[in-house]
């Protein structure tokens, strides 16, 4: 079994796999290879897009997120879900009744983290009234965008609006408030995520933007829905929209793509979902193309959240689930402006730190040195045939020549390449 790495949100369970490349080609960063017919992560290229996890036949792609069990080591226990949470259980529950089971599971607190969207929505507004260049600004939502951004356009860095994301706001201020009005100690409070995707645990684990995460783990959604299912199956309350203006109907259609820009007013907006259409979308900003953009929402994974690798309910169902309950909790905005405004004139959403470019490594730290390796590279593309078959345990043509360079493979691995050997001797 191979060791779990745990600044990335996946690992591959050696046990399961049978190298079978079908995660190696679903990669968009090129990041796995497969040697000894196991799949190998390379660690500086892999952005947890989870799109490996997806794909993968035999269950070997495992996710990494914290046990329910690890959060009863603090004495005060706070779940805040992902407003995708709404979404997994049909018609059959409201979202206050979920919130009320989540209490019954052991939390001694629940947040609703779409009224915390709500409020960052109007922050990313006042960054926008304020910040008229560049355009496009883009969404620090997702995780994986911001990944992807530092790896595959490092360019486009300064382009990340310097706000933090719902989830971390939220944990930020339920640390401050439960901690003065209990008169607990912050550290004896534990603030968990409950997550649709595994890559909020990196950025937990290692922010980018943050010296420390204010959250303490992310439980997924898969973990913990058989149980709350089987609490709303067993539920004797009717279903009734008791707290209907208690919840943001704004803030829950963050949930699925285009709810972030729907509730801005910056009507020059975009968004985009999906990994493929995330990164042909910011090879359009990198050429300048979009610049007439103000606000651009990228979510790797299809429709959004809800198309986490880590939901429960088919992702298409989900969508709809959170369509009719926007509709139903749309009546009236539910956070306070000038409350908002003053907390971002006082930086309670902003970065600690900008987000720093993190290329991929050269051919080699010499630029003599990677210049020949290029022309090696070049002559041993010419050399491939091309196909991109993935027998090799490299995605490409292209890629085993860049490994054969940087000392990983032979150009040998080509079954091709390796024919011609035999047919000459």
């Amino acid at each position: 079994m191979e060791e779990i790495n745990s600044t990335h949100s996946i690992w591959v369970d050696d046990a399961k796999c049978i190298g079978c490349v079908v995660c190696m080609h679903a990669c968009p960063t090129k990041a796995i290879r497969v040697r000894n017919r196991k799949a190998v992560i390379k660690d500086e290229q892999c952005i947890d897009c989870g799109e490996c996890l997806r794909v993968c036949p035999h269950q070997a792609i495992v996710p990494i997120t914290t046990p329910s069990s690890d959060i009863n080591r603090f004495k005060y226990k706070i779940a805040i879900p992902s407003p995708v949470l709404y979404s997994q259980f049909g018609h059959m529950a409201m979202p206050d009744e979920i919130l009320t089971i989540l209490k019954e599971l052991g939390f001694d607190h629940v947040y609703d983290e779409a009224l915390v969207c709500e409020m960052t929505n109007l922050a990313i507004e006042e960054y926008l009234d304020e910040n008229k260049t560049p355009r496009p600004i883009i969404s620090s939502t997702c995780p994986v965008v911001v990944r992807l951004i530092q790896r595959l356009f490092p360019s486009l860095c300064g382009l990340i609006i310097p706000i933090e994301p719902p989830r971390e706001i939220a944990a930020k201020n339920l640390r401050e408030e439960v901690a003065k009005e209990r008169g607990i100690k912050k550290e004896d409070i534990g603030i968990v995520h409950i997550t649709p995707c595994a890559a909020k645990m990196v950025s937990i684990n290692h922010p980018e933007t943050l010296e420390k995460s204010f959250l303490d783990g992310a439980i997924s959604i898969q973990e913990i829905y058989n149980q709350i299912m089987m609490k709303v199956k067993k539920s004797k309350h009717p279903v009734m929209l008791r707290t209907q203006n208690q919840f943001s109907g704004i803030g829950m259609s963050w949930a699925i793509s285009g709810g972030e820009v729907k509730g801005l007013k910056y009507i020059h907006s975009v968004s985009v979902a999906g990994v493929l259409d995330t990164i042909r979308i910011l090879d359009d900003v990198e050429s300048g193309k979009l610049k007439n953009i103000d606000y651009l929402e990228c979510m790797i994974c299809p429709d959004g959240c809800v198309g986490g690798p880590l939901t429960a309910e088919n992702r298409f169902i989900a969508k709809s689930n959170v369509q009719r309950l926007t509709r139903i909790f749309s009546g009236k905005e539910q956070v306070d402006q000038f409350l908002v405004k003053r907390l971002y004139k006082e930086k309670f959403f902003s970065f600690e730190r900008a987000v720093k470019p993190k290329p991929f490594p050269p051919l080699d730290a010499n630029r003599d040195k990677a210049i020949r390796k290029m022309e090696l590279k070049e002559a041993a593309i010419k050399r491939l045939p091309g196909i991109d078959c993935g027998v090799c345990g490299s995605p490409d043509c292209r890629t085993l020549a860049e490994d054969a360079v940087r000392g990983d493979a032979k150009i040998e691995d080509c079954i091709f390449i390796a024919g011609e050997g035999k047919e000459k001797g």
